[in-house]
């Protein structure tokens, strides 16, 4: 057993104390895993290369995992002051090759190695001290502080297992070897695959909310399936298997590959898996650090792409319908299995939580109920895309997990690898990658007649979303006019010059538009990728649909296309971003004008925005602030409103008197004037507001 094995822990019992401290240890152990793991990279200069050119450099992920502690809890209101804000603010968004995603290098100054290595230490101390002083009930629900601890927990053990893998893609010369980091030392001929009988079922996906295991947000919810019987591979494709498609050029032959195959075909240029080196004519298998003969009887790491074409491959060949399993066909995998979730499963049936070691094993060393590595192993990638059950709901700390991946372009990964730990090896856990993404993931394949589960169009689906769609892109009611595009009109107004504008809390999209009909460039930037994917989604897809709530369950299904709204010829000028308004990163400058429309009441500490904001406008640039001033301490603590409340001599303090305290030092107020808006609950029932718009030019 590794020392680095432990296992997750329960939301239940009935010690509070017990349980603070079983959190500590695990806390603990997951951090003390991930600063291990980059004891790898053979020294500081390689935290500053990438090992995967869309992805950020090692720098990134190592302080990553150690500031999402820290902005999940003063999101959540948990924790009032940053530790260092320009860290938190650099390491707050990681790469998943999203429309918002940066990877300009140019934009990013990197801290020292040991400054962000003294960062985590703080951010132990911290988060070590909060375990211990925060309150506890048990069990813990989602809207437990403690909560976010174990999100920031589970957060970092996804990111244990990510940083294996790019670890493992770095060049040889950049990488060492650990020495507790024992890799699998066997291997021999690879065991002939063959076809076991799975029986038709009903399959029931999905958990509740009272699961005593902690989940993400699409784990929750109901999926209910007939699935027909169908074959399964008794084993996973080992190398020994999969070489035979390479070498009959299955890599040359485009027809065993649909476009976005023969796309990552042209601009990846490979003949042969990643982690496969060819050597003086000899195909050799790349570990963690270094390089080894073939082991032929170890699972074959592919991405989804390759996995696919060699399922094509093999149809033609047999004359047979080869696939991936699906999530639902995989649960029936996992129930012939006879397989139990943790902690009822132990750990060492299988090759994962790096019980047996830190890399794959021969494909016919963990059986169950007559299938190898049902769980363990390499991950096993599927041809369902990923979506939201019925009942899916976001959690307010961390609202963009899941919704980005709804797009029919991220692909379910099932099982678990030799590296997951923590929920990634819990029976309900559901993660899905690019298709062209590597992950340590290899592949089964079936012989099916069911279909591939539906999906759902999360911005179809999505509630809020919809909402904020036909409040911005929807139809005026009572004869008032739209918020977003009279907010706009307002801006280019007073604006001396057009040339860069930013839409803060843009949401949607709508004014962010609406701006670039008078500005050269204008960045749109929400703290939420669910909003922002719907200016993304209307830019590259040319419209957006969307399903406002009428009455009860009911709804109407709208869409609406760029050339209705007339944009058509300013999406080049339009680009969105996530990012933190009271913590933007230094590149977004050199503005003539900054909208901050219905924002500062919605922001934990409105102050840090509005102290800096003069520092990233153009001499003569424009402020301009809508808000209702509709104070709430779940969106902002009380001592951080600008208005709203009486102070201790009994005095009225209004949000424009605030201000102006704060504003005057840099800024003179030009315009003051109301303007309604109207958001759309129902068929039936209206919010009615009025924002008081104050423009401000930079002195």
């Amino acid at each position: 057993m590794s020392k680095f094995s432990l296992y997750p822990i329960t939301l239940d019992g009935s010690d509070t104390e017990a349980k603070r401290e079983e959190i500590r240890a695990y806390f603990h152990n997951t951090y003390d895993i991930f600063e291990k793991i980059f004891e790898v990279l053979k020294d500081d200069k390689v935290f500053y290369q990438k090992s995967e050119p869309t992805r950020h450099p090692m720098i990134f992920y190592f302080g990553h995992t150690a500031t999402f502690f820290v902005n999940k809890l003063i999101n959540m209101k948990i924790i009032k002051e940053r530790i260092n804000p320009e860290i938190e603010s650099i390491f707050a968004v990681g790469v998943d090759e999203m429309a918002w995603d940066d990877l300009e290098s140019s934009r990013y100054k990197w801290p020292k190695v040991e400054d962000a290595r003294a960062y985590r230490k703080k951010v132990r101390n911290l988060v070590d001290e909060l375990i211990t002083s925060l309150p506890l009930t048990l069990p813990i629900t989602q809207d437990s502080p403690m909560w976010i601890i174990l999100m920031g927990i589970e957060h970092e053990r996804i990111h244990i297992e990510t940083s294996l893998v790019l670890h493992r893609q770095m060049p040889l010369e950049n990488v060492r070897e650990v020495k507790e980091f024992n890799i699998c030392t066997h291997s021999s001929e690879a065991p002939k695959n063959e076809m076991i009988k799975i029986e038709d079922g009903n399959v029931v996906l999905g958990k509740e909310k009272s699961h005593n295991l902690y989940g993400w947000d699409n784990e929750y919810g109901e999926f209910s399936a007939h699935v027909e019987k169908f074959k399964v591979s008794k084993y996973l494709v080992s190398n020994a298997e999969f070489i035979e498609f390479v070498k009959e050029g299955g890599y040359e032959n485009t027809e065993f590959w649909d476009d976005e195959g023969k796309k990552f075909l042209e601009i990846s240029g490979v003949k042969y898996p990643t982690f496969w080196v060819l050597q003086d004519g000899k195909y050799r298998y790349r570990t963690l650090s270094s390089v080894i003969d073939m082991p032929l009887d170890w699972p074959v790491d592919v991405n989804a792409l390759e996995a696919e074409a060699f399922c094509r491959y093999k149809s033609k060949k047999y004359g047979v319908l080869y696939s991936l399993p699906s999530e639902a066909e995989y649960r029936l995998i996992y129930e012939h299995a006879g397989l139990r979730d943790i902690p009822d499963f132990h750990e060492s049936r299988a090759n994962l939580n790096f019980y047996h070691y830190f890399s794959s094993c021969p494909v016919n060393e963990f059986g169950f109920n007559g299938i190898y590595d049902v769980v363990g192993n390499v991950w096993q990638l599927s041809r369902t895309p990923i979506f939201g059950f019925e009942g899916f709901e976001i959690h307010p700390a961390y609202d963009d997990f899941s919704t980005p991946t709804f797009d029919d372009k991220h692909a379910l990964i099932l099982g678990s690898s030799w590296a997951s730990s923590g929920n990634l090896i819990m029976k309900h856990s559901r993660y899905a990658f690019r298709k062209h993404f590597y992950q340590n993931a290899g592949f089964r394949y079936v012989i099916t007649n069911t279909e591939t589960e539906r999906k759902s169009d999360i911005y179809e689906s999505d509630k809020s979303v919809s909402q904020y769609c036909e409040f911005q892109y929807g139809d005026e009611n009572f004869g008032v006019k739209n918020f977003a595009t009279e907010c706009a009109k307002i801006a280019s107004r007073f604006a001396k010059n057009h040339k860069k504008a930013l839409d803060l809390g843009c949401a949607t999209g709508r004014a962010t538009f609406e701006l670039a009909s008078s500005f050269d460039e204008v960045e749109g930037i929400d703290f939420s990728a669910r909003f922002i994917g719907v200016g993304v989604k209307l830019k590259s897809d040319g419209y957006i649909a969307f399903t406002p709530k009428t009455e009860g369950y009911l709804v109407q299904k709208k869409k609406i296309t760029i050339e209705e709204l007339g944009y058509e010829n300013l999406k080049e000028r339009v680009s969105f971003w996530q990012a933190d308004a009271c913590n933007l990163k230094p590149n977004f400058n050199s503005y003539d004008l900054i909208m901050a429309t219905n924002l500062i009441d919605r922001l934990y500490n409105p102050r840090l925005f509005l102290d800096s904001v003069h520092e990233r406008l153009n001499r003569d640039g424009v402020l301009i602030v809508t808000s209702p001033y509709t104070w709430q301490e779940s969106s902002t603590k009380k001592e951080f409103w600008l208005g709203g409340y009486k102070d201790e001599s009994g005095k009225d303090i209004k949000t424009i008197d605030t201000l102006k305290e704060i504003l005057s030092v840099n800024f003179e107020l030009v315009h003051l004037q109301d303007l309604e808006f109207v958001i759309k609950e129902t068929s039936r029932k209206f919010q009615h507001s009025i924002a008081e718009i104050s423009v401000w030019r930079k002195r």
